[in-house]
């Protein structure tokens, strides 16, 4: 009975185009975002959740109260309303699945696009369930828009008297976290609570305590444009320049195609330019400091033996921090991962303490004093027009919370 609300809640929010750009000056990035958050402010005042706001950049904040007599410590909801700016988001069609046949999954908006058992073992286990796509024209959008779901049919079961007594519980929804801009313009010490969870991993039973670190890096080569007839001796073709630049970069090595577990890597994800202007935009992530200083490095060696081969031409590389691993700043408070563990236990799911090889808004909480382990709410493969997740994952990340809501209920402020 309560999995059609939540089924009819995320496909009503995978519906709204909320893409962040990450060239977009604005916070949020782009104005499209805004269309979920007012939405979100809406729905927590019809549901009666209290201090309901939306701030000029997009975090929505809203507060389930605690039980009557009851004082427990407050406790954080978090998701993030944007999807990735490499897959469109625009114009939406989810296609459910139920109930699933087991069978290889072909989108109907493109039947090249197919969603391989083969490639998603979890799909195995989902056989008469109900699996969400996209028709394979854009993404879903399960990212995060599952744990957007997912927190808001929580706090509706919490405001119903579901979960027994429990602590205030501060639902936070932020814009811009696909471009690392997902604590812009938040007042952490307005959320006021002593540990958050992002609700913006895969499967099931996931708990994620430790990210990846994580720089961006623009390299820009300036050349010279003259009329190719009289190019000799003249032009300076950034294009070719920045061409050897991404050439050199190891691709046996420190590369998304060929590292996993713990291992890091640079990524080029973006090229824009002409003969005078080229840049390229890379990710840098790694689990410690450290290799991300080595990457750094790498790039700077680059550009000054190119600078050598080619004076003429301007070669810079500009790095910018992103987010550090959470695993320092969640042994402030080690409550915050042991009751994800305990509810993931009374929820009947066995708990998966893994690391994550990207980041969350988690990351950043973490950084600026609240702890913000990461929880599962059924994402897999995100970011793509392969995306697709499960009504039951996602119940599944609904039952954790109340559980979770419980457990530091048990606690006294």
């Amino acid at each position: 009975m309560l999995c059609v609300p939540l089924l009819d809640r995320f496909l009503r929010y995978v519906r709204i185009d909320t893409q962040s750009d990450e060239r977009g000056s604005g916070s949020p990035s782009t104005e499209k975002q805004l269309d979920l958050c007012r939405l979100l402010m809406d729905e927590c005042r019809m549901a009666g959740l209290a201090d309901v706001s939306l701030s000029e950049h997009g975090v929505v904040m809203a507060t389930v109260p605690g039980t009557p007599r009851h004082t427990s410590p407050t406790i954080a909801w978090v998701a993030h309303v944007d999807t990735s700016p490499e897959t469109s988001g625009t114009g939406v069609v989810p296609v459910v699945h139920a109930p699933y046949d087991g069978r290889d999954i072909v989108l109907p908006g493109d039947p090249s696009r197919v969603i391989r058992v083969a490639d998603n073992p979890d799909l195995e286990r989902l056989v008469g369930g109900t699996v969400i796509t996209s028709d394979g024209t854009t993404l879903l959008g399960a990212d995060d828009k599952a744990g957007v779901a997912v927190i808001m049919t929580a706090a509706e079961r919490l405001m119903q008297g579901a979960g027994g007594p429990h602590g205030p519980v501060r639902l936070v929804f932020t814009c811009d976290e696909e471009i690392g801009r997902g604590t812009a313009g938040l007042d952490v010490a307005r959320i006021g609570a002593v540990c958050g969870y992002t609700l913006d991993g895969d499967g099931r039973g996931g708990i994620n305590a430790e990210t990846f670190s994580a720089d961006a890096a623009i390299v820009t080569v300036t050349g010279i444009n003259i009329h190719p007839s009289i190019g000799k001796g003249a032009m300076v073709n950034a294009i070719r320049i920045l061409t050897e630049f991404l050439a050199a970069l190891p691709t046996d090595h420190m590369s998304p195609e060929s590292t996993t577990g713990r291992e890091g890597f640079i990524h080029p994800y973006s090229v824009d330019g002409s003969v005078a202007r080229a840049e390229a935009r890379l990710i840098l992530r790694d689990f410690e400091d450290e290799g991300l200083a080595t990457q750094a490095a790498l790039l700077q060696n680059i550009a000054r033996r190119l600078r050598e081969t080619h004076p003429r031409a301007q070669i810079d590389v500009a790095i910018r921090p992103q987010y550090r691993n959470m695993r320092d700043g969640l042994a402030r408070e080690p409550r915050a991962l042991a009751k994800a563990i305990a509810a993931t236990r009374r929820a009947g799911l066995e708990p998966r303490l893994e690391v994550i090889r990207g980041g969350t808004d988690g990351s950043l909480l973490t950084a600026l004093g609240l702890p913000t382990p990461n929880l599962s709410t059924g994402e897999h493969s995100p970011h793509s027009p392969l995306e697709w997740t499960s009504l039951e994952e996602m119940q599944a990340a609904v039952d954790v919370l109340l559980h979770l809501a419980a457990l530091w209920g048990e606690e006294r402020a």
